[in-house]
C-alpha cells in the first residue's frame, strides 16, 4: 500500500487572498507599522497579548524592540501577584499529586495586584509616541489600538515544558518533572488562558503563530474568524502528532512515513482538539493555530445544539493511536467513574473508552476485565507487593487476557480494568478527559526520562468494578456487533459503545458511496480499511473532502448530509470507516 497519510492537513481559507497574511518578523512589523500609520493620535497602543508559553524574548527582541516604541510594560512583571503568592493560592489545587490536581475556576484577573494595575493605567496615561504592552492578559489594562494575539499550540508547549526551555506561569519550575508541569498548565494556566481568550477573539486585529522558533507567521483577525467559522461547516482533520513511548511499536513508522530512526512511536494523537493544532492557510501562508479555537467559536455549528448544551465548549470524542507492534504492553489501568472525577477533580465527565484494533500480530491479545474468582483484597494486595517490588504481579490470575485481532472492538466503560497487549494497532474511541488514567502496575518499567512512571493504587481502589468479572466482560464488552442494515456493497453495523458510554459506534462496509447523516451531532470517523475515500456533500455545502488509510476527520453537526465514497486506488473495493458520534 502506498503512503498518502498526510501529516500536515490544512483548511483553505476561502476569499482571504494573501494580503491578510504576513511571514517572518521583517515582514510582520512593515504591516503594523502600516497599520499604526493610520492612526492619529499622539499616543498609539500596540497590545501584543500571550497565552503562556511564548518566547516573550525572542518577541521582544525580534518584533517589540524594533518597532521603536516610546515605552513598552511587561505585564507579568507589572500587575500580577508575584509567583510566591500565586504559588500558595494555588496550592490546593496543584495538590502535592505527580499527575493530578483539581480544576481551576479563575481568571487571571483573579491573580492582579489592583494598586499595580491602577499605577500603570496612570503611567501609559503620561506617554505619548508608541507605547507597547506585552505579555499575559494585556487587555486587562486596557483597549489599546492594535490588537496582536501571539498563539502556540497545547502539544509545542509541551515540548517546551519537556526540554527545560520554559517554567509554568508564575513558576521558576524549568527543570521540575515534567508531568508536574504539565499538571500545573492542565488544570491552572491554560484554563485561565482559555477563558481570556475565549473573551477576546472577536477583538483580535492580528493572531501571530509563534510555534516554530524564529518563524513567525501573522494573519488578520478577520480572516483567522473567517477560517475558524468556515472550518465548523465543513469535514477537516487536525494536525496529528506522534510521540513515542516505554512500549512503543513501529507500525506507525510505515504506516505514516514517519522517522525511521526513531525508536518507536506510541502514540498518534490524531483528533484531540484540545491539544491538536489547525492549519489554516490564507493565500499561500499556512497558519498553526489551537484546533480547540474551532470548539471555542463556533460550539453549536460544530459540536450541535444538544451536544453544545450538554458538554459546552469542549469537544467531547476522542481519537488516537496506540502502537505496541514490535512493543509491548500498555501499563494496566483504569479510569474513574464519573462521581469519583466529579468529586475529586472537578470534570463533569470521565474517559469512557474502546479499542478498536487497526491491526494486530498473531497471538496478540487485550487485558480486559476482572478475572472470575478474583477478590478485590487479593488483587490490590498483589498490587501493592508488585509495587514493593517483593513480587512479579501475576496479571493473568486476576485480569481476562482476551485474544484480539483486526477490526474487533473491546468496549472500555469508566471502571473496567484494561490495556493493550504488545503486538496490536490500537484506534482508541474515547470521552475526551484523558488525563485521567490511574495506572495500577507497569511491567517493572520506568519512563523514557528514567524515572519510575507514576502508579495510582489507592485511587484504583475506589473505582475498580469487581463485578465486571470473566463473564460479564466476556457478554457485554468484547464484540458487541450488531447488524443495523445490509444492501447490495454496503453493510452497516452498530460496535459499540456500552451503555454506560454516551458515544455510539456504527461501522461501515462499502464498495459504492454510503450516504451519512450527522444528525444533529458532530461525527468523527477514521478510514479503518483501505486506501483512500472521498467525503462529499449532497448539497454543495462544501468541496469534496479526500481521506486515506488510517485518518481521522471531523464532520461538524453543521453538514447534514454527505456521503462517503471508494476514491482513488480503492474505488470499486471494500473499504470500511468506523464513526463515533454523541448519543442525543
Amino acid at each position: 500500500m502506498k503512503i498518502k497519510y498526510d501529516k500536515q492537513p490544512f483548511v483553505q481559507v476561502k476569499g482571504f487572498g494573501q494580503e491578510h497574511a504576513r511571514e517572518g518578523y521583517e515582514d510582520i512589523i512593515k504591516k503594523l507599522k502600516e497599520k499604526l500609520l493610520d492612526i492619529n493620535n499622539k499616543q498609539k497602543v500596540l497590545l501584543i497579548d500571550m497565552y503562556p508559553g511564548v518566547r516573550v524574548s525572542e518577541v521582544k527582541g525580534n518584533l517589540i524592540d524594533d518597532l521603536n516604541p516610546s515605552i513598552t510594560y511587561y505585564t507579568d512583571d507589572l500587575i500580577f501577584e508575584d509567583n510566591e503568592t500565586v504559588n500558595n493560592k494555588i496550592k490546593d489545587m496543584i495538590t502535592d499529586d505527580r499527575v493530578f490536581g483539581k480544576m481551576c475556576l479563575n481568571s487571571f484577573s483573579d491573580f492582579i495586584v489592583p494598586s499595580k494595575l491602577e499605577n500603570l493605567r496612570k503611567e501609559i496615561e503620561k506617554q505619548s509616541g508608541l507605547v507597547i504592552i506585552y505579555g499575559v492578559g494585556v487587555s486587562l489594562v486596557c483597549k489599546g489600538d492594535v490588537y496582536v494575539y501571539a498563539d502556540l499550540a497545547r502539544w509545542e508547549i509541551q515540548s517546551r515544558y519537556r526540554s527545560s526551555e520554559m517554567p509554568n506561569w508564575k513558576h521558576d519550575n524549568f527543570h521540575d518533572d515534567v508531568l508536574v508541569k504539565f499538571k500545573i498548565g492542565y488544570f491552572f494556566e491554560w484554563r485561565m488562558a482559555d477563558r481570556h481568550k475565549k473573551e477576546n477573539f472577536k477583538n483580535f486585529d492580528y493572531i501571530l503563530d509563534t510555534n516554530i522558533k524564529s518563524s513567525p507567521k501573522m494573519i488578520t483577525g478577520e480572516a483567522f474568524l473567517e477560517g475558524l467559522k468556515q472550518t465548523a461547516h465543513r469535514p477537516f482533520r487536525v494536525v496529528p502528532f506522534f510521540d513515542p513511548g516505554v512500549w512503543g511499536g513501529q507500525w506507525m513508522k510505515q504506516a505514516c512515513d514517519l522517522d525511521r530512526n526513531m525508536e518507536n512511536y506510541a502514540w498518534c494523537f490524531d483528533c484531540v482538539p484540545e491539544e491538536n493544532s489547525l492549519l489554516l492557510r490564507v493565500g499561500q501562508t499556512i497558519i498553526e493555530i489551537p484546533s480547540i479555537d474551532v470548539v471555542f467559536t463556533h460550539p453549536v455549528e460544530l459540536l450541535g445544539d444538544k451536544v453544545h448544551a450538554r458538554f459546552g465548549t469542549e469537544f467531547p470524542i476522542r481519537f488516537d493511536l496506540l502502537d505496541t507492534m514490535g512493543g509491548g504492553n500498555l501499563s494496566l489501568q483504569v479510569h474513574p467513574l464519573v462521581e469519583y472525577a466529579q468529586d475529586k477533580f472537578g470534570i463533569h465527565y470521565t474517559q469512557d473508552e474502546s479499542y478498536y484494533i487497526l491491526d494486530a500480530k498473531d497471538k496478540a491479545n487485550v487485558y480486559l476485565g476482572i478475572k472470575t474468582g478474583t477478590t478485590k483484597e487479593k488483587f490490590f494486595r498483589d498490587l501493592e507487593k508488585a509495587q514493593e517490588g517483593s513480587i512479579t504481579f501475576p496479571i493473568e490470575e486476576h485480569i481476562n487476557k482476551v485474544s484480539a485481532k483486526k477490526h474487533d472492538h473491546f468496549l472500555i466503560p469508566a471502571g473496567t480494568v484494561h490495556c493493550s497487549g504488545k503486538d496490536t494497532m490500537v484506534l482508541e474511541i474515547s470521552a475526551t478527559p484523558y488525563i485521567f488514567t490511574f495506572k495500577l502496575w507497569d511491567w517493572e518499567r520506568v519512563g523514557t526520562d528514567g524515572n519510575p512512571r507514576p502508579i495510582n493504587i489507592e485511587h484504583g481502589k475506589s473505582v475498580v468494578q469487581f463485578n465486571r468479572n470473566t463473564k460479564w466482560t466476556m457478554d457485554n464488552l468484547v464484540n458487541r456487533m450488531e447488524n443495523i442494515s445490509e444492501s447490495d456493497g454496503i453493510k452497516e453495523e452498530r460496535t459499540g459503545l456500552h451503555e454506560r458510554e454516551f458515544i455510539e459506534t456504527r461501522r461501515h462496509w462499502f464498495n459504492k458511496t454510503v450516504a451519512h447523516n450527522t444528525n444533529g451531532s458532530v461525527n468523527v470517523l477514521n478510514l479503518v480499511e483501505g486506501e483512500e475515500a472521498i467525503v462529499k456533500s449532497t448539497t454543495d455545502y462544501f468541496d469534496p473532502f479526500i481521506v486515506h488509510y488510517a485518518e481521522t476527520f471531523i464532520i461538524p453537526a453543521s453538514v447534514g448530509e454527505y456521503t462517503v465514497t471508494p476514491y482513488g486506488e480503492s474505488k470499486g473495493k471494500t473499504i470500511a470507516t468506523i464513526k463515533a458520534f454523541v448519543r442525543i
